[in-house]
Formats: structure tokens, sequence, C-alpha cells
């Protein structure tokens, strides 16, 4: 199906094309939205959670010391806001077959 191994929104948009029998422009809008719905959560703090498939949880990390792997030097790492995704049990069964 794909002539690379990456997922892109054209594809998604494409099979919505083909199940759906919406327009491409259409199924590429709907992609767009659902895509900027999630992200517009996100940014204002909140975890998306899509059931059967997993969720992406915000997490504060406070601010730390590291070290220069190289050197051996301490640096300051700044306080920051990370994304991480977990697969629901349901994706990871399928994934591993």
């Amino acid at each position: 199906m794909r002539s690379t191994d990456t997922l892109t929104r054209a594809e998604i948009a494409e099979a919505i094309h083909r199940k759906l029998g919406l327009s491409r422009s259409e199924s590429l809008a709907m992609v767009e939205t659902i895509l900027q719905h999630m992200s517009d959560a996100l940014a204002e703090g909140e975890n998306v959670k899509i059931s059967g498939f997993g969720t992406f949880l915000l997490r504060d990390k406070g601010e730390r010391v590291g070290r220069n792997p190289k050197t051996g030097v301490e640096v300051p790492i700044t306080s920051r806001r990370v994304m991480t995704f977990r697969a629901s049990q349901m994706l990871k069964d399928r994934i591993t077959g």
C-alpha cells in the first residue's frame, strides 16, 4: 500500500476516501480537523486518550543538573513540558501479533 515506512496525513485521508466514499478534499479536511483538535487540547494542557489506540500524556519535568557525556561538565537543564505516548493494551497486542 505505502511506498515508505511512514504513514502520512495524505495516506490517512486516502484511506478515508476509499472506505467512506467522501471526496479527497473532505477526507483531508477531516484528518486536519482531528489533528488540529488533538493539538489544541494538548496545547491547553489536556491529555488525549483514543480508546483502543493509546494516550498522549503531558508531563512537567523539573529543572535538574545534567552532564555533558563527553567532558563530564555539569550543565543545568531547564524545566519543561514533554509529551509521551502510551499505547493501549489492544494496540500492543495487535503490534506484537
